[in-house]
């Protein structure tokens, strides 16, 4: 079994950074990990995904030049993604996404909020 573990949501004014972490446990290859976020009344959305081998990187072009995301090495399944230059339209709940070799079968964390004040 698969689990994803969000933290470092909040409350933040515009303007600030916050960073955001998750780490997976259980037993998995992983293809991709990633963030989404949904907004309150809006559908989920792509926000950055890192592709594990190569550690290529992609964004939302919402985001781009604000988020990074990032992780520390290979072995420690955990991602991060740093976002700075916060706008109010930033906030949503945020979701982790891993997609595993093999199958492809994604696994979603439970979501940590980042609330942007003006």
């Amino acid at each position: 079994q698969v689990q994803l573990v969000e933290s470092g949501g909040g409350l933040v004014q515009a303007g600030g950074s916050l960073r955001l972490s998750c780490t997976a446990s259980g037993t998995f290859s992983p293809l991709s990990m990633g963030w989404y976020r949904q907004a309150p009344g809006k559908e989920r959305e792509f926000v950055a995904v890192m592709r594990w081998s190569g550690g290529h990187t992609y964004y939302a072009d919402s985001v781009k030049g604000r988020f990074t995301i990032s992780r520390r090495n290979v072995v420690e399944n955990t991602v991060y993604l740093q976002m700075n230059g916060l706008e109010r339209e930033d906030t949503a709940v945020y979701y982790c996404k891993l997609t595993s070799a093999g199958y492809g079968v994604d696994y979603w964390g439970t979501g940590t909020l980042v609330t942007v004040s003006s």
